[in-house]
């Protein structure tokens, strides 16, 4: 009877400890909440042969060479409402201190106004930062900006801090940009790429997105050989 108990309170042990791990591993899948995202990015052995592979049911970007992989990162795509293009593309503009046309902000002397909120309202339009700007089709890019676990965008897509700065290192005009509900590196990339959830961070200070300090920079090199 005594060994029973023993027996029983050791497959309990165990049990908890099967699940600590399965916890800790599922933890490891997903992503840190907001904050800086480290991401490496290879350096491409002919410039020539980079190609973009985007995923819109994963929200993944694949930056490839052939097979090998230069950088795998998280993304947000549009909604269902404003929608990322799907097809082959190539890029045909990069502007790397990019501002909106269409979102920003009136300034009038020391007022700070939400252009969508300033109708009629005098004063110096300045954009929403869009950093490391990468066009592939007429007002639709690669930019700088929070990244969410869903669809978030108006259709471009967004890449998290110095992400956004690898990306622009990598790519150069006539780089093709494929972009499909689904990748075949969605099975074998897909799963290591570090999941982000920017839903819970806070825009900086309208103060802070009108000035250059609005453009979050790398602080290390781009690209590692």
């Amino acid at each position: 009877m005594r060994n029973m108990r023993l027996l029983s309170r050791l497959l309990l042990l165990l049990s908890v400890a099967s699940a600590g791990f399965l916890t800790s591993c599922e933890t490891a899948r997903t992503a840190s909440t907001g904050g800086p995202y480290r991401v490496t990015a290879k350096r491409p052995q002919n410039p020539a042969n980079v190609k973009v592979k985007v995923s819109l049911s994963k929200q993944n970007i694949y930056v490839m060479e052939g097979e090998r992989v230069l950088m795998a990162v998280a993304t947000t795509v549009g909604t269902r409402e404003k929608p990322t293009p799907k097809g082959t593309f190539r890029v045909y503009k990069k502007i790397e201190n990019k501002r909106s046309n269409t979102y920003g902000f009136r300034v009038q002397g020391d007022r700070i106004i939400p252009a969508k909120s300033s109708a009629g309202i005098p004063g110096r339009y300045v954009g929403y930062p869009m950093g490391y700007w990468v066009e592939f089709k007429p007002a639709y890019g690669f930019h700088q900006g929070f990244v969410h676990t869903t669809p978030r965008s108006h259709g471009c897509l967004r890449l998290k801090g110095e992400a956004a700065a690898k990306f622009y290192a990598l790519v150069r005009s006539g780089t093709p940009v494929q972009i499909a509900d689904s990748q075949p590196e969605d099975a074998t990339i897909g799963p290591k790429i570090q999941r982000l959830d920017d839903s819970k961070t806070p825009d900086p200070p309208n103060s802070v997105s009108i000035t250059a300090a609005a453009f979050t920079k790398p602080t290390g090199p781009l690209l590692e050989d």
